[in-house]
């Protein structure tokens, strides 16, 4: 049954992962942006994910040849529209209350690529510790890519994780879609995407162990992909994760052809760019959840 899984993973992320280099080009920022730009959601919040999944498919290693050359040229590709860090820089110079410009670059510095100049900066802001009051689930991603950067480290974990929806464990039933959304990164940003199983705890990991199940059931019913793959991560970042073949089935039978993920059941228009823009968030939860459970299912008995 495992192999079956990592098969069934790595096709699912091998072929997002190559829907996503193959349309890179769609995603660039404009020759014009500067630190100033006032819609980070438009390329720049896009190009962050991708730089994502790039480090983690290097990072695990499983992905073979094919799959890690393109996530080196994705790689290359985002660094290059970030101007090798010199964009982050003076975003997070001139902006010292946003947490995107810290938390982009940790995917980049992940795998090795750094820049002095922000590596000086950030050190100096976690010192005083000047960035902006964030909701729970966000401050967890601040305290992870201060992790990542090797940033001194103050974090009093198990408060910022009490903090959240997730942290208390309140009845299954009282989530709803953007609760899910944050249950889901919490513990993204609890575990380093996998990379820290053991930073979950106990009681949290057997609460979703329990209701994973029913959540995974629900979303899939009414066609919600995108939170589906979110949700199939975090049943591969549990102590013991969790791989269950027919909820993989069920997202794998989403895929397209080409490797694109939707989001959700509507129809996905043909013009390419537009095709980029509204999936290309789902496709990079597909290419994450499928190298993630690829990895997790080689090191299960």
């Amino acid at each position: 049954m495992t192999a079956t899984i990592a098969r069934t993973a790595h096709e699912l992320g091998s072929r997002a992962l190559g829907w996503l280099r193959a349309n890179q080009h769609l995603g660039g920022l404009p020759p014009d942006t500067d630190a100033d730009f006032d819609d980070p959601n438009r390329a720049y919040k896009p190009l962050s994910e991708s730089a994502l999944v790039a480090s983690l498919v290097l990072r695990e290693g499983v992905a073979g040849p094919t799959g890690l050359a393109h996530a080196r040229e994705l790689l290359e590709f985002t660094w290059r529209q970030m101007r090798q860090g010199d964009l982050l820089y003076e975003r997070q110079l001139r902006h010292s209350l946003l947490t995107d410009p810290m938390e982009t670059y940790a995917h980049f510095t992940r795998v090795g690529l750094r820049h002095e100049r922000m590596d000086e900066l950030l050190a100096h802001l976690s010192a005083v510790d000047s960035m902006t009051e964030v909701v729970p689930n966000r401050r967890l991603a601040v305290a992870n890519a201060r992790r990542i950067l090797g940033l001194d480290q103050r974090e009093d974990w198990p408060a910022l994780t009490q903090a959240t929806w997730l942290g208390s464990t309140p009845p299954a039933w009282a989530i709803d879609w953007m609760t899910g959304y944050s249950v889901t990164h919490t513990v993204f940003h609890l575990t380093d995407w996998g990379a820290r199983p053991e930073g979950l705890p106990a009681d949290i990991a057997a609460y979703l162990d329990t209701w994973l199940p029913a959540w995974i059931d629900i979303w899939s019913e009414v066609e919600q992909w995108d939170l589906v793959g979110e949700l199939l991560i975090v049943g591969v970042c549990l102590p013991t994760p969790r791989l269950e073949q027919a909820e993989w089935d069920v997202l794998a039978g989403a895929q397209h052809d080409d490797g694109l993920v939707p989001r959700d059941g509507t129809p996905v228009a043909d013009d390419p760019a537009q095709r980029f823009s509204d999936q290309q968030h789902t496709t990079i939860v597909a290419a994450v959840a499928g190298t993630l459970a690829l990895s997790r299912a080689l090191i299960v008995p």
